[in-house]
């Protein structure tokens, strides 16, 4: 079952997000007369490690031999009082979707061969006389 959970960001603004209803880790508040849980940690806290796994498969993506020009990485994000933000599972297994893109004419070169690799130049037959 589903509840309101409220979070605080480091500004101080409030952000309210939906979460299993009897979720450890939670402060129950009332506002309005409504049910509200209050998250003893930040927004900005929780998604922590959201950011570093998506700072990571950047460089996964970026530094690799591919090259490309644009990187989407999509996460599916869960909040949870106990463990504040995570990659959430998709109907079958977890939720991360990329895209790499490179405009056109700038395809990754093909690496340099080697000299000894190379071979001649066919040459010409000598001209007849």
């Amino acid at each position: 079952m589903a509840a309101l959970m409220e979070f605080t960001t480091d500004s101080g603004a409030t952000v309210t997000v939906e979460v299993d209803r009897h979720a450890p880790g939670a402060q129950l508040v009332s506002r309005d007369g409504n049910a509200l849980a209050r998250s003893g940690r930040t927004f900005d806290s929780a998604l922590q490690g959201i950011r570093a796994a998506a700072e990571s498969a950047l460089a996964v993506f970026r530094d690799g031999s591919l090259k490309p020009d644009g990187v989407e990485i999509e996460f599916g994000v869960k909040i949870t009082t106990e463990a504040g933000a995570v990659i959430a599972k998709s109907a079958v297994e977890g939720h991360l979707t990329v895209k790499l893109s490179w405009s056109p004419g700038t395809a990754p070169a093909p690496p340099p061969v080697p000299a000894q690799q190379v071979a001649p130049a066919p040459q010409s037959p000598p001209a007849a006389t």
